[in-house]
């Protein structure tokens, strides 16, 4: 019977056997807190008719639940050191296939068709590392792989922005881009006490559910995304003046502005933060009708 990874005691014992030191710069904290992990198990509603994608495994903490849970569990690790204790701690699970290679530059849907043997529900489950949590998200929201859900672990001020609702002080860009694509809801939250190191922040379990279609339908993609980059650029200023800003102050420019927000029947002396994304793209699309 192996010893489960995810005890300070094994923890302790893994690091001093391999003389492993954190680097700060790839944001490793491991969890040592079997109850959080089969926490994240469960609300990740994984069984044996699911395939798993990990990424950031660590020591393999969380990825040994996931392999006695799951039908077959790909770890992408980008710390070569990790490689070795990973042998080690995932010798017992042949379901397991760890790859030393950062997620972002990995051809995902070649590397899953390899990896997959059955074609079953693909879920995402990670851990992700602070400094890289929303390009590693918006890659796999953007990717042509199909993703049936996805339970990571992040910041808990980050998941906040996530999930907040207009006109509260999280909302903004990110709440937007995610929701955009997915439902998302808080599951619980994880003290920072729980890990090794020990971070400065607690983090949150976020659930993120693929909608079958995106939230709203729009004209055109890139000008809904650039127009709420343009809304949230200065938070204090009012939706009119970032948008000139951003879009143009020539008259042309402001006129076709204008003539948008007042068919839309949105006030330009509005903030952007208590625009709606149903707002959002009906204002999108008036513009894409006003070029």
């Amino acid at each position: 019977m192996t010893k489960e990874i995810a005890t300070p005691a094994r923890t302790k014992e893994l690091l001093k056997k391999y003389g492993f030191s954190f680097k700060k710069s790839l944001g490793q904290n491991f969890l040592t807190d079997l109850n959080i992990l089969h926490n994240i198990v469960k609300a990740a509603e994984l069984d044996a008719q699911t395939n798993v994608i990990e990424i950031g495994p660590g020591m393999g903490s969380l990825t040994e639940f996931l392999a006695k849970t799951a039908n077959q569990v790909l770890a992408f690790e980008i710390d070569q050191r990790l490689i070795e204790i990973l042998d080690e701690t995932m010798a017992p699970y042949p379901n397991v296939t760890v790859i030393n290679q950062d997620i972002l530059k990995a051809d995902i849907e070649k590397v899953t068709k390899e990896v997959f043997h059955d074609a079953l529900p693909i879920k995402v489950v990670a851990n992700l590392p602070y400094y890289v949590t929303t390009p590693i998200m918006m890659y796999l929201l953007t990717s042509p792989l199909k993703i049936d859900g996805m339970t990571l672990m992040m910041q808990k001020e980050v998941a906040e922005r996530i999930v907040a609702k207009p006109g509260t002080k999280a909302y903004g860009t990110l709440s937007i881009a995610v929701q955009y694509y997915m439902a998302a809801q808080i599951s619980f939250i994880v003290p920072k006490t729980a890990f090794v190191p020990q971070p400065n922040v607690d983090s949150a379990i976020l659930q993120l559910t693929k909608r079958e279609q995106p939230l709203v339908t729009v004209e055109d993609e890139s000008q809904f995304f650039a127009l709420v980059k343009a809304a949230f650029q200065q938070r204090r200023k009012t939706l009119w003046n970032n948008l000139i800003n951003y879009f143009g102050k020539d008259e042309e420019t402001k006129e076709r502005l204008q003539s948008a927000l007042d068919f839309c029947a949105i006030d330009p002396q509005r903030r952007g933060e208590t625009l709606s994304i149903q707002e959002f793209a009906a204002l999108s699309d008036q513009l894409v009708k006003n070029k």
